[in-house]
Parts: structure tokens; sequence; C-alpha cells
């Protein structure tokens, strides 16, 4: 996943990205903005290590300087002076050109970006309650510094007349991609509205803010409120050793006796596949499915404001809804496209689920449970059908996947081979907590070239989930080497014991390089097309494409190696850990589905629709569909949505579907052209994680392949019968 915040030098259009969480500031004249920027950044000391670019190697961020403390005045600085920035370009008495105005606004805000880069990070990753308070501070004034930029008047009146003569200024085709561009952000943001319908969007934009944030602090709070608490070790029956130890822990450092089921950002929860005990897996069950709906902590009201509020503001761009608004920049174009992809898919889906629902029944009979399969029997009667067609012990295989092989000897490896790409360990830089490491990255010439943080495992205070981010972008224009950020949530081992990892955690640090490549081999000029300023639907295409390399015969026989023997995985072992992997695709598929789906249709209703009842809506979405399976709930209920109600990705969650069509043609095309060589990974270096945004995306794809993808390669990678 791609954790989208305020990273670029240019504020203005890294805020844009993000419409849900607009950012930006307010349209006075320039001599007072200037003024007001002059007391602003005097009044930050020279002490502030965010003032000032670090000298660190390529500017990474020097933790050992940074507190909490600096943040606040840093951003006050920041609006300030990018304020008077961006207001004397749109006060200059030249003509607009192409470097006065559209240049000039990629080199403003960089004190604001800077602070916002290593803040955001660190609130995701290492989050207090100091950092969620000023998170909810300044959400509703960047929503406000962004909406004084985008709606000024004069700033656009310098856009248009670029974008209008555009054809006729001799611009390189970046050039031509970054006018077209802003001018369409600008549009998007409201520049073409009427003054009222301006003041609107303010309000709007506001208070939307305000409730993704408070969305999101709920979330946290709720899903650390729902943890499970168990008195007695023998409830835990089934549970490995180092679970046991991770629950324990959890129950300690809540300050309790016992153990503590904690809670994932998903629907499902780890245990589940292997908890004994069904009394306890429905609690834990109905703990994730129920989160946030009552109490301090309820998101219903919220997420029904949220869904309300931007269906008004995607009419208010003469759109019928706010899904039409939003598609419009993503490759899928409209709602109706994206429900044409996922219904085509579901009759297939749901006939697989079906099959795998009639073979846990049976298991669950042979096991004299009677009644139907339940959410809470799933996962764990599953395990016991994958174990009988595969006979696979799961702490046994876990043995041939050591996390530091499957990093170095693995994704590292994996780099290499593809891209010519090495990485060096430099303790000597400073990173943001102790189990963070820090890398330089080489090019294939040797030549350094950009720097890579390892964050990888679970700690209190770090959001759920999986991500990359940057702590500087990449920018040609600004002469700025990528700093990027890996981030999961991996269970650390109890002292003593070896560091695991899951089939499915190797898969994911995979996953996470693939937008770390993404970031690190941006060659961009303008930093607001550079690296992963794509679109949704794009965006996890190149971090799924890497996914399937962690199966590759040479790749998984240098690295799946037995922690204590260093023998490598047994071939007959690999073959089943590979079809185990195929297994259970049914419901994966499905409850993905169903979250897609339950996103698009809280974002395809008008303003004038009244929702009262959250679950109700949920399951009129889900039987509309036909995906509304009891047993097979969305991977993500409503109330505990992030991705569309916290984050960025509202109307967007089918972009991870989307995506990995792009990602299973692109792989079976590389596969059947020379697979895993240093040509074929310069061509897609080259072609796709270079370019960022500064090409149609289609057709930066047909530039790669040849031709448009289809979902064939997409169905075999899941094992769902065509």
């Amino acid at each position: 996943m791609l954790r989208k915040t305020l990273l670029a030098s240019s504020v203005v259009l890294a805020l844009a990205a993000c419409s849900d969480n607009p950012t930006v500031s307010v349209a006075v004249d320039a001599p007072a903005a200037a003024v007001e920027a002059e007391v602003a950044t005097a009044a930050l000391p020279d002490s502030n290590p965010l003032k000032h670019a670090s000298t660190l190697l390529y500017q990474a961020p020097d933790f050992t300087k940074i507190t909490d403390d600096h943040f606040k005045p840093a951003f006050v600085a920041g609006m300030a002076e990018h304020m008077a920035e961006i207001d004397a370009i749109a006060n200059n008495p030249e003509p607009a050109t192409f470097d006065n105005t559209l240049v000039a606004m990629e080199k403003s805000g960089q004190l604001l970006g800077r602070t916002a880069s290593v803040f955001y990070n660190l609130s995701s990753s290492t989050g207090n309650d100091a950092r969620r308070a000023l998170e909810t501070e300044m959400g509703p004034k960047f929503a406000e510094h962004q909406d004084n930029i985008y709606l000024n008047a004069k700033l656009f009146e310098r856009v248009k007349a670029i974008y209008d003569h555009r054809a006729e200024l001799g611009l390189t085709p970046e050039g031509l991609r970054l006018t077209e561009v802003t001018y369409e952000r600008f549009v998007r943001a409201g520049a073409n509205l009427t003054a009222e319908q301006k003041l609107k969007v303010r309000e709007l934009n506001k208070r939307l803010s305000e409730l993704t944030n408070r969305f999101g602090q709920n979330l946290l709070a709720a899903s650390k409120e729902s943890a499970v608490p168990v008195a007695d070790l023998a409830q835990l029956a089934g549970l490995t050793e180092g679970a046991i130890a991770s629950a324990k822990a959890a129950a300690e450092q809540a300050g309790l006796e016992g153990y503590l089921l904690t809670l994932t950002n998903t629907t499902r929860q780890s245990a589940l596949s292997s908890l004994e005990n069904r009394e306890l897996r429905q609690k834990l069950w109905e703990a994730s499915a129920y989160r946030a709906t009552e109490g301090e902590y309820d998101n219903q009201a919220i997420l029904l404001e949220l869904a309300k509020l931007r269906a008004e503001k995607g009419e208010l761009f003469g759109f019928d809804n706010w899904a039409e608004y939003k598609l419009q920049s993503q490759m899928a174009k409209t709602p109706e496209n994206v429900m044409d992809l996922l219904g085509s898919m579901a009759p297939k889906v749901v006939a697989n689920a079906e099959k795998e629902a009639a073979e846990i029944a049976a298991m669950m009979a042979a096991d004299g449970v009677e009644g139907e399969v339940q959410p809470w029997d799933w996962l764990y009667y599953a395990e016991k059908v994958r174990q009988q067609k595969f006979n696979l012990d799961a702490a046994e295989v876990a043995k041939y996947f050591s996390f530091d092989k499957v990093l170095k000897d693995g994704v590292f490896y994996t780099m290499e081979r593809q891209f010519g790409v090495t990485f060096k360990l430099r303790p000597d830089l400073p990173s943001y907590h102790p189990d963070v490491e820090v890398y330089e990255v080489f090019d294939h010439d040797g030549k350094s070239m950009a720097l890579f943080y390892a964050d990888y495992f679970a700690r209190e205070g770090k959001r759920g989930g999986a991500w990359m981010n940057a702590f500087v972008g990449q920018s040609n224009l600004m002469n700025a080497k990528p700093v990027v950020v890996n981030v999961m949530n991996i269970e650390k081992a109890g002292e003593g014991q070896p560091q695991l990892v899951s089939f499915d955690e190797a898969t994911t640090m995979f996953h996470e390089m693939g937008h770390g490549v993404h970031g690190l081999f941006s060659d961009v000029t303008y930093p607001s097309l550079a690296g992963t300023s794509v679109s949704r639907d794009f965006v996890e295409f190149p971090s799924t494409y890497q996914e399937d390399w962690a199966v590759h015969p040479e790749v998984i026989a240098n690295y799946a190696k037995h922690v204590e023997t260093g023998e490598p995985i047994p071939a007959d072992l690999l073959a089943k850990v590979l079809a185990a992997s195929k297994f259970n695709q049914g419901f994966d598929t499905l409850e993905y589905l169903s979250a897609a789906l339950l996103d698009m249709e809280w974002h395809a209703m008008g303003s004038d629709v009244k929702v009262t009842d959250v679950e109700a809506f949920e399951a009129e979405a889900l039987k509309k569909h036909g995906v509304n399976l009891g047993a097979i709930p969305p991977r993500y209920k409503s109330t505990y949505f992030a991705h569309v109600f916290a984050g960025g990705y509202s109307a967007g969650y089918y972009a991870y579907m989307w995506s990995e069509i792009l990602a299973a043609d692109a792989f079976a095309h590389v596969r059947d052209t020379g697979g895993l060589t240093r040509e074929r990974g310069q061509l897609f270096r080259e072609k796709i994680l270079s370019i960022g945004n500064t090409q149609d995306l289609m057709e930066a794809y047909k530039g790669f392949k040849g031709d448009e993808p289809t979902s064939e390669a997409l169905l075999i990678r899941r094992g769902i019968a065509l």
C-alpha cells in the first residue's frame, strides 16, 4: 500500500493528490503575505532542525535533533512562507510564463513540505498523543491552506493562460504534461466555480478534513479498546509459541494480567486460523467486525456525514456523485467501468467461494460442529482443509523464511538481478526507532542514488497494515535524490527466538519494495510528477508486480533456507506452499470484491439519498451485487474502512484489483519474454518505474508491453477457474 501524505517539494500539487485530505493557503495581497511570512520565518529559530534542509546525505532527516515540539512552529512558518511564495507568483506583474508560474510553483513550499514529510511519516509509524493531537489541529488548517491556493483567481488566470497556449510554447513533453496536470488539478479543486460555489467548497473541504481525521483517530482508539483479553492460557490452544508470547507482551504493555489478542486492521484476524476455542474465535471476530460501532469511538455518524458531504462536493462540480468526480483523474474514468470490471469477476469468484464453503462445511461436520459455516469458523476450518489437502505445518514452513534472508537474499537480491542496484547498511545515519535500519542504494554503475529505510516490525503507536512513503521525493529540478521508507507490522520474535516471517509476510515485503523502487527509480524533473504521484489505480501495479518474483524458482531458492540447518526448502514442501497459496482464493477475492463494491456504493449515491442504518446499507449493497455470502464478510466493514473514510482511497479501493490486472498481465509478459534478466528489468524501469506521472499511464503500459492488459492472467494468478 502507498500511504500518500504531504511529501513533495511542491506541496501544492502533492496535497492535491489527496482530495479527501487537502491542505493549502489564504488569498491575501502579496505585500501582506510577504510580511507575514518574514515574521513567521523569523520567529522560527535556527535551532529548529526543520527550518533548513538537512545536511545529512540526500537531506535525510536528522532524527537525533527533531522533537515533537519542533513540528507546530515549523508548520506555521512553512504555511506562511509558502503562501507568500504563491502570492508572489499570482501577483507577478510580468506575463505568465511556464518558468515564472508553473516552475516557480514547483519550487515553492519547501519548509512546509519538509516538515510535513517528517511529521506524517512519524505519526503513522511512531504515533503518540502529541502527534495525534497535532494532526487533529492542523488538518483543517491544511485544508484551508490548499483551498486558498487552488481557489486563487489570479493564480488560476496565469495557469490557464499557459494551458490555453501550451501548444505554442515549445514545451518539453514533461513540461506539457505538467501544464495539463496542473490545470486539471485547479479545475478539480474548483477554480472554474462561482464565488459562492468556491465558498461552499472551502466549507466542505474543512469539514471533510475534520471528519476523516476523527474517523482515523476513532478507529485507532476503538481497535485498541476492542482488543480481547484472555485470562486462561488453555483458551489459546492452537496458537504458536510466538503468538502466545506476543499476546502476553501485549497484555503486559496494557497493564493487564494474562493475555491480550490485539486487532489488526482487517475483518479477518490471523488468530482465527488457529484458535481451537470456538467461543473465543467468535468473540475475537465480533470484536473485529463491530469495531467503532458504539460508545465514544462510534464511527457511524462520521462516515454517514462523510458520504453525504462527498456527494455534495461531487454535485457541486457537476457530477452525479462523488465517485464520478473522483474517477475522472483515474485510469478507470467512470464508476460504470469499475462496476463492469468487478461485476464481470463476481460470478466466477462466488462460484469458487461456494465450492470452498462446501469443503469447509464438510470439515466442520467431521469435527462434530453442526449448523452453517460462520465467519469465525471459515479461517479455522479452511486451515484444516488446507492441511488435509497439502499437509502443511505453518510453523515448520516459517522456519524456511528467516526475516534477514527474505530481506537480503530475497528482496534485495531480486532488485539487484532485475535492476543492478545494491543496498549497503548505513548504521551511521540516524533512524527514528531502534528497529529501523537505513540503507544506501547504489545503482548498476556503482553510483550512490538514494536512501532506503526498512521499518518492518509492529509496535505501539504504529498504524496497521503495510505501506511505502518518502522522506524526500526525487526531483531533477530540485536536485533531490529519493529517501524512501517501507513500513510493515511483523510481530517481533520473543527474546532469544529467531525472527521468522510467514510466507504471506515475505510476499508483502516484495510488494512494498515494489512501491519502494517506484520511488527510488524515479527520474523526473518536476516534484509533483515524480515517483508514485500517479493515479490510485496504477500505483499498486509496480508493487503487485514484484510479489510474483517472491516465488520465482531462482529467487526463492536463494532465500528460503532453514533457519537452523541452512538447507534450502525441499522441493515437495515448496510445491505444497505454492499450491496452498492458491487455496482459499475464492474467500480472499470475494472479501476484497465485497469491500471494493461497498466503497463504490457509498460513493455512487447522490446527496439526497438518506441513509440512517449503516449495517442495513452494507447488507443491501452486497445483495445488489450478489456477493452477500454470510460467512465471507467484506475485508473492511464501513466503520473501520480506513482506506476510504480516513485515507485517500474513497471510490478507489477497486484500484488494488485494477492494478493487479496490470501486474499479472505484465509479469506473464516478462516471464514469457526473458524472465528475471537485467534486460527485462531495465525495460520495466525505463517504461514504468522511472516516468512518474509524466505520461498517460495506459499509453505507458502499452509502451512497455505492446498492447492493453487483459484479466486472464489475474484469474490464473489467483487460481480461479476461467
